[in-house]
């Protein structure tokens, strides 16, 4: 009777040996998954999204830019009938802080800027002439390009390279409405504009 009783404990497995077994699946599981995780979280494609993420900061749009006699806010309301959405904004020379340039009291109502999205990339700007802020308005000079970049360090260079030869109508510096802002006209007679937001810019 002993002896049958020691053979059937003999066949059942330890405690030990069952915790081997449990033991030895758990184990490659979990190294498996530790390397997948390592796999898709590699520095290698954490840097290549940094980069990208880096590369989308530091871009440059141009956009056309409109003036007008007096009649811009007919003309951007019009617009804004054809292509659709809102004006991001839209500002009057007598909202000017006190200090700038002094305007006769018939500018005060006239639009200083005003913008409207017509796509993600493309924006039309605007404004209307006013005494101190560029030359007259005629026919063929009433449209500038606008250059949006990411730096002071890349406006420069833009101001710089295509006003040689040409105009450099205002300096490059910091504006009352939060931009590093400039105008100039370049050697074959286009007006440009170049602005970087201060608090985008390093």
């Amino acid at each position: 009777m002993a002896k049958k009783i020691s053979e059937k404990a003999s066949k059942k497995p330890s405690r030990r040996s069952v915790k081997k077994r449990l033991k030895k699946p758990v184990k490659k599981s979990v190294k498996k998954a530790a390397a997948k995780s390592v796999k898709t979280k590699s520095p290698k494609s954490a840097s290549n999204k940094t980069a990208a993420a880096m590369q989308s900061q530091k871009s440059t749009t141009i956009n056309p830019y409109l003036t007008f006699n007096g009649n811009c806010e007919e003309a951007f309301n019009f617009y804004k009938s054809v292509f659709g959405g809102e004006f991001g904004y839209l500002g009057r020379f007598k909202e000017m802080p006190a200090g700038e340039t002094p305007l006769p009291e018939s500018d005060a109502n006239k639009i200083m800027h005003v913008s409207l999205a017509i796509s993600k990339e493309t924006v039309l700007m605007g404004s209307d002439t006013a005494q101190g802020f560029g030359p007259p308005v005629t026919s063929g000079n009433n449209f500038s390009i606008s250059i949006n970049t990411y730096s002071q360090v890349e406006a420069d260079r833009l101001f710089n390279a295509l006003s040689a030869g040409g105009n450099a109508v205002m300096p490059m510096h910091n504006s009352f409405w939060g931009s590093y802002f400039g105008m100039l006209v370049d050697k074959f007679g286009f007006q440009w504009m170049i602005s970087v937001h201060l608090s985008q810019s390093k």
